[in-house]
């Protein structure tokens, strides 16, 4: 069968919001096809039907959405994975 499968991930060395960098990915079979990146804030396609998906979405309301996404999903979190991280080490 296919697989169809979405990841969030926040990339940071710091814990201040500006430091951090969300991601978010659309992979079909381990392709990776469209993302969006907080640094870029838009989305940007790596296929031809990836292109074509961040076309539309760029021109929607879902890239208006998803750019709130760094502050709700990984300035919520990095004093967590901050602490974890430092009580490892």
């Amino acid at each position: 069968g296919f697989r169809h499968y979405t990841v969030n991930s926040c990339e940071f060395n710091s814990s201040k919001l500006n430091d951090i960098e969300y991601t978010h990915s659309y992979y079909y079979n381990k392709l990776e096809y469209v993302r969006l990146s907080s640094s870029v804030r838009k989305y940007v396609g790596y296929t031809e039907f990836g292109i074509k998906n961040a076309e539309e979405w760029n021109n929607g309301p879902e890239v208006i959405t998803r750019r709130g996404e760094k502050e709700r999903y990984c300035f919520r979190n990095v004093g967590n994975d901050v602490e974890a991280a430092l009580t490892k080490s």
